[in-house]
């Protein structure tokens, strides 16, 4: 019985569900992958990022791959390294999709011996941290050069930058409809600010928004940033908490993401300080606002979804989906209407791929009252 009950901890918490690990370490030429990134292209192949590392460092000559499902996730392609730069690290893949099918890939270079903590302050010299982008109009297949975005996204007294990392979105709701929006956070390492860039001509050009406030007396510092639209046009923050009080800190922006309210700590989500991922989705054509991250203060572990049906001020439906390891995450919603979860599974073992029905969750929740 005690063998059973050890296996069954290894099994996610989901009817019928099955993890696939997508990336392995020490498989296709990277001894780490870390900081994944997951968007459902117009024709429904699913792209997979993450960072190929020479080590679990951050700064690890990192490279940006990617690999490609056509069957919502039960099979992957071979891994493609999208960008590659040597010595020189490069992180945080964030990316968006174009109503009109383009793929849109933000991603961040650190040269040598100047990691996030070491980076320099300013937008020229071979110290700083640089933002480039790249884009695909083939699901995937191929890739731009790429193309260095750092005085559109970056401030000059900034030293480290980051994309999400995760996805950016593409607004439908309100008077901005069609500019894409990208979160960012940016250093000095220890004093963390939260904004968004966004940009009205399809990726062409970007503006910085205003640095998003942090509530007066508030503990800690926001980054590793994501971003929701809701059906009312707002867009809700969803930031981890730095040195914080273990909750999230959440902020809504009503223009297009340009200014936000001032960043609360949420009752309702446990942070371990610890990126996690958020998603606007519909459930029989119900928009609900999906938070995944670890539902723990001080380890990433348990793996947990929770949905809002009030625009992210209560979270009262959620579950467990991984009992065990879990850290960073990246979801999106799949042609079927479940939701395509990509996740670093048992101590970034693996990356995997789980798919989760979302009206089941719910469905469960409420019959249980597993709030």
């Amino acid at each position: 019985m005690r063998n059973l009950l050890a296996l069954l901890a290894f099994i996610p918490l989901f009817a019928n569900a099955q993890t696939n690990a997508v990336f392995m370490k020490r498989l296709d030429g990277y001894r780490n992958y870390r900081i994944p990134a997951l968007v459902c292209t117009s024709t429904g192949t699913l792209l997979a990022f993450c960072e190929g590392r020479q080590s679990l460092l951050d700064q690890s000559e990192n490279d940006i791959v990617l690999k490609r499902s056509l069957d919502n996730g039960k099979t992957w392609d071979s891994l493609k390294v999208v960008v590659e730069d040597g010595a020189n690290s490069l992180n945080n893949p964030q990316v968006v999709v174009r109503n009109d099918g383009r793929v849109i890939l933000h991603y961040q270079r650190y040269t040598v011996g100047f990691g996030e903590k070491e980076a320099m302050p300013g937008l020229e010299g071979e110290h700083i941290c640089r933002v480039f982008q790249v884009y695909s109009v083939d699901d995937g297949k191929t890739w731009s050069a790429p193309e260095d975005v750092t005085r559109q996204v970056k401030r000059p007294e900034a030293t480290s930058i980051a994309s999400g990392p995760g996805i950016g979105i593409e607004l439908k709701n309100s008077k901005f409809r069609g500019r894409l929006v990208m979160p960012y956070n940016q250093g000095p390492w220890g004093k963390w600010s939260a904004y968004c860039v966004y940009s009205d001509d399809g990726g062409s050009t970007w503006i910085k928004g205003e640095l998003t406030p942090l509530k007066p007396k508030s503990k800690g510092w926001a980054n590793e940033i994501q971003i929701a639209e809701l059906p009312d046009g707002r867009l809700i923050m969803n930031a981890r908490s730095q040195i914080g009080n273990h909750k999230r800190k959440i902020a809504y922006s009503e223009d297009g993401g340009r200014t936000w309210s001032p960043l609360t700590d949420h009752k309702d989500l446990m942070d371990p300080m610890c990126q996690g991922s958020m998603l606007c989705a519909s459930i029989d054509g119900m928009p609900v606002l999906i938070y995944c991250g670890p539902k723990n203060r001080s380890r990433r572990i348990k793996g947990t979804i929770y949905v809002s049906k009030d625009g992210g001020t209560t979270w009262p439906i959620r579950k467990t989906v991984y009992k065990e390891g879990f850290a960073y995450s990246c979801m999106t919603q799949l042609p079927n209407g479940n939701i395509g979860l990509l996740f670093e599974k048992d101590g970034y073992e693996t990356i995997s791929f789980l798919e989760v029905g979302i009206k089941e969750i719910v469905e469960s929740s409420e019959e249980k009252g597993n709030r």
